[in-house]
């Protein structure tokens, strides 16, 4: 049998009646012609409606694709007489491209990473649904025809996703075995319609039916706030209970709606920094000396869906800087997290240490990160609200070695005092000012022939075992830059696996 579209939408069912309400005035002389004219504009409009939808969605996956293909060829009501299936499965139960695309849509948007799905018939929306999630996501669907996991499971098999889905055959809870017991049509219909009934009186969770093909019925449990005040228990109603102005711990993470610039984002710890604050909400700019590099992560920026743009600036140079911070407002209208992380760093024995070297480091290190500071720090202080994050270095701390980085050492360890007297001077004022110290990152540098040996003596000197990696500090920004850190500032957030304690 040809695969063929199947007639089971309600925009459909209404072109269908339509086309028969006109049909019928046209044939009865009687029926004025402004009525037959406005059947002809309803069953036009209504029987192009679904098409465009089709049209207009993005496209499905192979799998799924294949999926549909092989669901409505397959003859379903001989498999029910072979007693393949316990029940006959009408072809209009599937669900379909656009509503394939919904779910997957939808799983995005709530960032879910666990999805049960009651009744699965041949995994179509499972698949969707699959590849809405991230890559340590799940799916479970349950399915009381075994039949069915074997028809899909070929199809799963087949697509990079099928591995988050799991089918689990038999009844999924005793209510859904009640109502599954019907085999018709309409008795399919009025069993939905009880389990629609018995979700919207559950006080425990809320729900809105999206009326896109037979449905979708979105479900979520009410806060336990709200879920108390329905039952009447009795709660200690305060900010730990309810969330600092109601919100949750994780969503006081976030930082939708918030402005954000990385220095030195266009590799290592910046890029890193880019990413955590973008993944986070924030919109992005991308500073770094290099134009190519910072064009190349906001573009990985922009491909997240993360808003980003490129600043080519020099840290060490006041006008740079300036010009990097009122291109950042004149495009975003504000400044609300500014993460001062360019450095570099210069190795040389003491009494070897040259003037040149001495001042490249400082103008970069630190002349650079309190320029930013103040640069941004003005226009946070006018604002009322802001958060500064500079990187210093676990040689803030301590003398690393048996490398010689004077000047390094010293600039990190001024970055570190810069933060705490910018931290309790403009604190009262809305902006709280922190520092990470990392401790050695790994990066493909130190993985040459002629720093091998170091690497070793660094590793015996980490009570971790091991280097840090630039994800290693992704949260400890995030965290600094969100309001869930307001009560911090001038402090020194230092991620170093423990070497800095030996």
């Amino acid at each position: 049998m040809s695969a063929e579209k199947v007639p089971d939408t309600p925009v459909e069912v209404l072109v269908d009646l339509l086309t028969k309400a006109k049909e019928i005035a046209a044939a009865n002389a009687a029926v004025p012609e402004e009525l037959t004219s406005h059947l002809q504009k309803a069953v036009d409009i209504a029987r192009g409606l679904d098409d465009y939808l089709e049209e207009m969605t993005t496209r499905e996956s192979e799998p799924l694709a294949e999926l549909y293909k092989k669901t409505i060829s397959h003859d379903w009501d001989q498999a029910h007489k072979e007693g393949k299936t316990m029940f006959r499965l009408p072809k209009e139960c599937i669900t379909g491209h656009v509503e394939g695309q919904t779910l997957k849509m939808l799983i995005h948007m709530s960032q879910a990473k666990r999805v049960l799905e009651i009744g699965m018939f041949t995994g179509y929306g499972a698949l969707s649904m699959a590849e809405g999630l991230p890559e340590d996501g799940c799916l479970i669907a349950c399915e009381l025809e075994p039949y069915l996991k074997d028809f899909a499971q070929p199809i799963f098999d087949k697509s990079p996703h099928g591995k988050k889905i799991t089918v689990k055959t038999g009844s999924a809870m005793d209510t859904l075995k009640e109502l599954a017991d019907a085999d018709t049509t309409d008795n399919n219909g009025l069993a939905l319609r009880e389990f629609n009934q018995f979700v919207a009186s559950d006080p425990r969770v809320e729900q809105v039916i999206i009326p896109l093909r037979d449905g979708i019925s979105l479900i979520r449990r009410v806060s336990v706030a709200s879920e108390c005040s329905v039952t009447q228990s009795k709660i200690t109603d305060d900010e730990v209970f309810r969330g600092v102005r109601g919100r949750p711990i994780l969503e006081r993470l976030r930082l939708d709606g918030k402005v954000a610039y990385v220095t030195g984002a266009g590799q290592g710890i910046g890029r890193a920094f880019a990413h955590a604050l973008g993944e986070a909400g924030a919109k992005v700019a991308v500073v770094d000396l290099d134009q190519h590099k910072a064009e190349a992560v906001a573009k990985e920026l922009f491909l997240k869906g993360i808003n980003a743009t490129s600043i080519t600036a020099d840290i060490s140079k006041s006008d740079d800087v300036q010009r990097m911070i009122d291109n950042i407002v004149s495009k975003w209208g504000a400044i609300h997290i500014a993460c001062n992380n360019a450095g570099i760093n210069m190795n040389s024995a003491s009494e070897d240490t040259s003037l040149e070297e001495w001042d490249q480091t400082f103008s970069v290190n630190l002349r650079g990160t309190f320029m930013c500071c103040q640069a941004a720090g003005r226009v946070m202080l006018k604002q009322g609200y802001g958060k500064i994050i500079n990187t210093a270095s676990m040689a803030s701390l301590i003398v690393p070695h048996p490398q010689k980085q004077l000047s390094y050492n010293t600039s990190k360890a001024g970055v570190v005092k810069l933060t705490q007297t910018l931290g309790t001077e403009w604190i009262d004022r809305g902006v709280r000012v922190n520092c990470i110290s990392p401790g050695i990152v790994d990066t493909p540098l130190i993985h040459s022939e002629s720093l091998r040996p170091l690497v070793q003596r660094w590793l015996s000197d980490i009570p971790a075992g091991r280097l840090a990696q630039v994800t290693d500090l992704q949260a400890a920004v995030v965290y600094l830059a969100s309001d869930a850190s307001d009560y911090m500032t001038g402090h020194n957030l230092v991620i170093e696996g423990g070497q800095s304690l030996w």
